[in-house]
């Protein structure tokens, strides 16, 4: 089978000949339908310590169909459609046990992070019936959106509640998505550029502005005061201290931009809002479970965000694309 591989130490992404992998006792074999390129694979593929590591297969947000079950399996047969949540715990630790979030597993078993690929093999426990109402497509987006339902939860949002989400990217049109769906009043957008206006108008916000000298006012304006949730989806430096200079007094953050650059916040600023600021990453089984099954049922499709699907073998280069300037915001790779 053909798969991507990430040589390691910044080096450009390779698809490589591999052996047609088998299914072992309680694993599936996936036909690989489609694989969404994250801003992880980006920032985790150019060198230095926040990197996948040498000679891996990469890819996480991906969904494709059953097509063979390795023994003691009998949840799944051939020809089911699933989506895979690439993260796996090992059920005993804390993270596991009390907040059923295997990406922060301390023992890190194992992982399903081959989805650029023709086929790939996954244990079943991490694997998502897709119901008939939903594609291969949709079944590939049920990743991120998980990242941002997970950040969304946390923000506690409240009916009514005035939000500013800081950015125009994936996790940042999905926290939109998902703050109008949880119930939040008015909703700002604030973003490098104004190109994903119409998408972040879409996904449920009601006024959207560039950062800039006026961003302050523009917010208040629109929702009528300051925020009480901030969500944060740059993951670049200043952006944690801009959140603190938006946020309303006794009001959250939450963030969501994995920035993996040091990012300065003064205390005593967010002291004197008595912000509570709240970091997230990974997702459980759970959301995982409520996307599949609420994905058709909300008030936009979130395949929106999808402005690019391309070929296994095209992926490198648009991997060179993506870290310039460019017009995409949700690519897919048809794998299989």
């Amino acid at each position: 089978m053909k798969a991507a591989i990430y040589p390691g130490d910044g080096q450009p992404i390779v698809i490589a000949d591999l052996p047609d992998p088998r299914p072992a006792m309680g694993e599936l074999l996936i036909r690989v339908h489609r694989c969404g390129i994250c801003g992880t694979d980006l920032s985790m593929t150019r060198g230095g310590i926040w990197d996948y590591g040498r000679g891996v297969q990469i890819g996480h947000e991906y969904a494709g169909e059953v097509v063979d079950v390795g023994a003691g399996v009998d949840r799944f047969r051939a020809g089911d459609r699933v989506a895979v949540m690439p993260s796996i715990g090992c059920g005993q630790c804390s993270p596991c046990q009390e907040h059923g979030n295997p990406v922060l597993c301390g023992a890190k078993p194992g992982g399903a992070m081959r989805g650029f690929a023709e086929f790939a093999v996954v244990p079943a426990d991490a694997a998502v019936r897709l119901p008939e109402t939903l594609s291969l497509a949709d079944g590939a987006l049920i990743e991120p959106l998980a990242v941002s339902l997970y950040g969304a939860r946390f923000a506690d949002i409240r009916p009514g509640d005035p939000v500013l989400v800081l950015g125009g990217g994936t996790v940042a049109l999905y926290a939109i998505y998902w703050a109008r769906r949880l119930g939040a009043g008015r909703i700002v957008v604030l973003s490098r550029s104004d190109r994903r206006r119409d998408l972040a108008i879409a996904m449920g916000a009601d006024a959207f502005f560039s950062f800039g000298d006026e961003e302050k006012g523009q917010v208040i304006e629109a929702l009528g005061g300051a925020p009480r949730i901030v969500f944060e989806a740059v993951g670049v430096d200043g952006m944690l201290g801009r959140a603190v200079n938006h946020v309303a007094p006794f009001g959250r953050i939450v963030s969501l931009g994995f920035c993996t650059a040091p990012d300065a916040v003064i205390p005593a600023l967010a002291s004197y809002k008595c912000a509570n600021l709240q970091f997230a990453v990974g997702y459980r089984m759970a959301e995982f479970l409520h996307i599949a099954d609420q994905m058709d049922k909300g008030h936009v499709d979130p395949k929106a965000i999808i402005s690019n699907a391309i070929a296994l073998d095209q992926l490198p280069a648009m991997m060179a694309t993506l870290r310039g300037t460019n017009e995409e915001t949700k690519v897919h790779v048809r794998c299989g």
